[in-house]
Parts: C-alpha cells; sequence; structure tokens
C-alpha cells in the first residue's frame, strides 16, 4: 500500500485535469461556447443580479406561505418564515462573497 499515492495528490490531479484546460483543449475550444472551466469563472460576469436572485426567492416562499395561509397551517406558516429569513441570509452571504470575487 506504500507505493499508492497519496489521497491529496489523486485528488489535486483529478482538480488539474478536470479544471485547468491544456492548451490542446484551449486550441480547440476557440469556435466552440464558453464551458464551465476555471478560466471561465474568472474571466465571465455572474448573469443573475442580486435583486433578481433575491426577489425568485421572495417569490417562491410568498407562493408557499399564501398556501399555508389559506390552510391556516400556522406551524408551516411559522416555518417558511424562518426558513425564508435563513436562506435570504444565505443568500446575500454568497451574493457578496460573488461581488468579492469579481472584483478582485
Amino acid at each position: 500500500m506504500k507505493n499508492l499515492p497519496s489521497r491529496r495528490n489523486l485528488l489535486e490531479a483529478a482538480q488539474r485535469y478536470l479544471l485547468d484546460p491544456s492548451e490542446e483543449q484551449l486550441e480547440k475550444s476557440e469556435g466552440e461556447p464558453p464551458r464551465l472551466t476555471s478560466t471561465a469563472i474568472q474571466q465571465v460576469r455572474m448573469s443573475r443580479s442580486r435583486d433578481r436572485i433575491l426577489a425568485n426567492l421572495d417569490d417562491m416562499y410568498r407562493e408557499a406561505f399564501e398556501r399555508a395561509k389559506l390552510t391556516a397551517d400556522d406551524s408551516q406558516m411559522a416555518s417558511l418564515d424562518f426558513a425564508y429569513r435563513r436562506e435570504q441570509l444565505y443568500f446575500e452571504i454568497l451574493l457578496d462573497v460573488r461581488d468579492a470575487v469579481e472584483r478582485r
């Protein structure tokens, strides 16, 4: 078993293979649409705005809250209210990270 490479080396090799394109791959892909690679992620601005993402979240929870309200399910309404606030906070943190990475 001592001859086998470490788990870290295997993961690094897989990451290089999957995420870092070779020169040959870059030459082939010049005419192709962009792919989800590490260089594409660094070069392409994210498509959805902060307002759009949070509005979609708001719409989704509002619909679920209205359904719970129609059935007079107080526990479901309280659960949805908490979940909405938690997810909104998570999204705002992720969006802040995205904005910081884009500014870099």
